[in-house]
């Protein structure tokens, strides 16, 4: 006989469509796929993307950064930051040169990651905008608002915005 669970019993809430990591996972999964179709003509996955994105953002103004900026800018782990600026480099979106100190390499856009931030960042952007069209403004206001509240949360500190 396969016994029932008694939810009610071990969740504070009354199903999934009211807990908030169940719901936020489901919006981002449904986001990331779309995300997905959209960088596919562009050969970058999302986190391709968004380290290639971090490193854009990161040498706009000129600046050498290192793999473990661009990790703290994606919030991703030192291993995972590697792996991806490999495949990157692989595909000749990036390249890596020896610091000045010579105890890191400095990851640098090539002339086709410059191009592929220029075509795909907007085609993001775009995605972006008709995935949350459903939302009023004031929605998506306050959306970012809670958003960039959660990111500034105690325990995320590895995450970073910028270079500092």
């Amino acid at each position: 006989m396969n016994k029932q669970i008694d939810f009610k019993k071990i969740s504070n809430h009354e199903g999934p469509e009211k807990s908030p990591g169940f719901l936020l996972w489901h919006i981002s999964t449904s986001w990331r796929s779309s995300l997905e179709l959209i960088l596919k003509p562009f050969d970058l996955t999302h986190p391709q993307f968004v380290v290639l994105a971090a490193l854009g953002w990161l040498t706009k103004d000129g600046d050498r950064v290192t793999q473990v900026m661009i990790g703290k800018m994606a919030c991703l782990d030192p291993n995972t930051t590697s792996q991806i600026i490999r495949g990157l480099e692989q595909k000749r979106f990036l390249r890596r040169e020896q610091s000045s100190d010579g105890r890191a390499k400095n990851p640098l856009l090539t002339q086709t990651g410059r191009d592929a931030i220029i075509k795909a960042l907007p085609a993001v952007e775009l995605a972006d905008q008709k995935f949350f069209a459903s939302l009023t403004k004031q929605e998506m206001k306050d959306m970012l608002g809670v958003f960039q509240k959660l990111t500034k949360r105690e325990g995320n500190h590895e995450c970073k915005f910028n270079k500092s």
